[in-house]
């Protein structure tokens, strides 16, 4: 939900006027996917990552006003808290040498921002939590000041109508309430884009649910909240927390939570935005001029502008997207399960294993989803946010398989099918899929470094947890500037 909001409260009228609007946007969209021109002849892909703000002593910085006028680039923008940022890389096609683009790309913005951060002593890490983050830092206060973030939280609250409990059992346990939604803040994440047409996107989408275990557990880099050590994807739990607007009665009665997997594979990309019709109540109903049905009538492109706010306040971990550029409208998922770093190239090692995995199952033959039951990939993702490179997951005619080694011998050679499909250059594909091969080898992935490194300044160097987190964030920031990979950090 990135468009900026100028309202504070909404009426009634407001509701009514803005449901009727999304349903009228959404008869629209059907007469759309009929027969209507998408933009799917060269499919573009996308990469948005979120960044944290932090200062000398790598404590969190609330500074991202004052660091985004410095750093002056509009593919830099802000976040919901106030020591974060995003930046959105630009569209690419990742065919040839597209991989190279995008890290020589990311690299020089990262460092252009740096460079500016640096002269307010502030310093930007990649990672899925700050671990140096407490609940003194996640308050209301401590929002970003666009006042799109404050409407959403008074909105997600006032739905609630009670505080937010957030309980997460891991290796340690975190047990506390809050009275905002400041804690999704601590989610800094990595989001995939990828365009497909529409008669292939059911196909992509539902690839994409099916691999979001492997994803996280190859990927995950989020081990500590509050100085507690949870799960290794903590910002999995922590996202569907946060933001639930149920109170008890209503999640026992069955309603959806708005961070949500989904229940079931899928045939259109129309199921998905007809579920978030019918099941979910708006966050945001504000209503634009536009009539949908006029401008399609007279040969345009609708904006639907009701449909896809109210699709950025339905937290999908694969979300489907309309939009427009360059006057042709486009679709595409937007994949959301992994978090930010811990280094560009590790990121870009996790886009190639996701986009070749993607289009490799998408195609097949036999589609995953026939053999797959919806419920074992939901299974397998939560599996792999809390137990991470150790995770068991199961897969079809394997049962229950390390993940190290489904990823090793079944998923990077589909993953490298789909990434010559795409015409990715056989360096680049074995470069950065390469890197995914070591992580299962060695064992070693962002949050796998992050405990090794607190627990041996613990445990060797005789620090007490804050100081041994602290420690670890500084290093994690070196290590970090360098682009070396996570699974060759050194452990001190």
């Amino acid at each position: 939900m990135g468009r900026d909001v100028d309202r504070a409260a909404f009426s009634r009228e407001d509701r009514v006027r803005y449901r009727q609007k999304v349903r009228r946007c959404l008869d629209v969209f059907a007469l759309m996917l009929d027969d209507f021109g998408f933009d799917a002849d060269r499919p573009m892909t996308g990469l948005e990552i979120e960044l944290n703000l932090v200062d000398p002593s790598a404590e969190p910085a609330m500074r991202n006003e004052e660091i985004l006028a410095a750093i002056a680039d509009p593919l830099f923008q802000t976040e919901l808290g106030q020591f974060n940022l995003e930046l959105n890389a630009n569209p690419r096609l990742i065919s040839g040498a597209g991989f190279t683009d995008y890290e020589r790309g990311l690299l020089g913005s990262l460092s252009r921002a740096g460079e500016r951060a640096a002269r307010s002593d502030t310093r930007i890490v990649l990672v899925g939590i700050l671990p140096t983050l407490t609940e003194r830092h996640l308050v209301a206060d401590n929002l970003s000041t666009n006042e799109r973030y404050r409407v959403l939280n008074d909105q997600i609250v006032g739905a609630r109508g009670e505080d937010i409990e957030l309980d997460i059992r891991g290796v340690e346990r975190l047990r506390t309430h809050t009275d905002s939604i400041a804690p999704e803040a601590a989610c800094t994440s990595l989001q995939f884009h990828l365009q497909v047409a529409p008669d292939s996107f059911a196909d992509y989408w539902n690839a994409s649910q099916a691999i979001a275990g492997a994803q996280v557990a190859v990927g995950a880099n989020s081990p500590f909240l509050y100085g507690r050590q949870l799960w290794a994807e903590t910002r999995i739990a922590l996202f569907e927390q946060a933001t639930d607007t149920r109170p008890d009665e209503l999640k026992a009665q069955g309603v959806r939570p708005r961070v949500w997997f989904g229940e079931r594979w899928i045939t259109s990309i129309f199921d998905l935005f007809e579920e978030n019709v019918r099941y979910f109540p708006p966050l945001l109903p504000i209503c634009e001029t536009e009539d949908p049905v006029e401008v399609l009538h007279a040969g345009g492109v609708p904006e639907l502008a009701e449909l896809r706010l109210h699709n950025g306040t339905v937290y999908r971990w694969n979300r489907p997207v309309y939009d427009i550029m360059n006057g042709r409208p486009h679709l595409r998922v937007e994949n959301r399960v992994l978090p930010a770093g811990p280094t560009v190239v590790d990121m870009l090692a996790n886009a190639a294993f996701y986009f070749g995995l993607a289009r490799g199952l998408a195609e097949a033959d036999r589609p995953i989803w026939s053999q797959l039951t919806f419920s074992s990939a939901e299974e397998n993702f939560h599996a792999a946010a809390r137990r991470g490179m150790d995770a068991v997951l199961h897969w079809p005619r394997l049962g229950e398989v390390p993940v190290t080694g489904l990823v090793l011998d079944v998923l990077l050679p589909i993953a490298a099918e789909g990434l010559d499909g795409f015409g990715v250059a056989p360096a680049e594909r074995d470069r950065l899929l390469g890197i995914i091969e070591q992580r299962c080898r060695t064992g070693r992935n962002g949050a796998v470094w992050q405990t090794a490194t607190v627990w041996a300044a613990e445990r060797q160097g005789g620090l007490d947890r804050r100081a041994a987190l602290h420690h670890m964030v500084q290093r994690y920031a070196e290590l970090q500037g360098t682009n070396e990979p996570v699974h060759t950090w050194p452990i001190d």
